[in-house]
Order: C-alpha cells, then structure tokens, then sequence
C-alpha cells in the first residue's frame, strides 16, 4: 500500500487510544486486536481492495467478514476471518474495505487499521 499523508485526528487516536501504554510489539498487537474486536460490527460485507501473495482474494472480490481471527493469528498483522470455498479462512484486515451498508464505527476501525499500515507502522 502506498504511504498516506499524516492525519492528526487518527494519530491521535491511535496513539492515545490504541496503542497508549503499548511498551513494545506484543503490547501494541493487543491494543490493535481489542480496540478491533470492541469497535467492528461483526458480520459485514466487504470488498477486497488489494492483492496480496498471501491470501487467494482478488481486488473486486466480495466476501463476508464474520470476526476477528483468534488473537494468536494476530501478532504481527490483523487478521479476520471469512469463508472461502467452504471454509473458515483469515485473510488480512488490510486488504479488505467494509462496504457501503456497514457502520460508521466499524469503517472508522477498519481504516484506523489500514491507516496505520499505509503510513508504513508495524508489529515487528
């Protein structure tokens, strides 16, 4: 994803609300996963709106997202999870954006996520 410009608002929050008190990755991992967790209406339709080598969606493809994949999948990067060809399968936060009929809460949570991405933040 390409660098984004610096948002204030969204720097703030996350600073402040998500990662505030976060002295490493593991800390920040769990601050992202909860704040996620509390804050996405699960289940929403989203569209994947990238490719990425580790995960068989395409940009286009549509899907259902059904919760947050379990905290231990989300060390380094945030994961939720869908069904795909019969399957539970979790695929990156990162690579899909809520659709239009999703809550206001949930699309600023996820964005949060890709924002903090974007701008090149993470869990190392």
């Amino acid at each position: 994803m390409p660098v984004i410009q610096e948002d204030p608002e969204r720097e703030h929050r996350i600073t402040m609300d998500i990662i505030v008190d976060a002295y490493g990755p593991e800390e920040q991992a769990m601050g992202w996963y909860y704040y996620l967790q509390d804050n996405i209406s699960f289940h929403f339709r989203a569209i994947c709106i990238v490719e990425l080598k580790t995960s068989p969606l395409r940009p286009g493809d549509k899907v259902k997202i059904l919760e947050m994949a379990p905290e231990d999948d989300c060390e380094h990067e945030m994961f939720v999870e869908t069904t795909w060809r019969g399957r539970k399968l979790a695929v990156p936060l990162a690579q899909v954006q809520p659709l239009e009929s999703t809550d206001d809460k949930t699309k600023e949570a996820v964005a949060d996520w890709q924002y903090w991405t974007a701008r090149g933040y993470e869990l190392s």
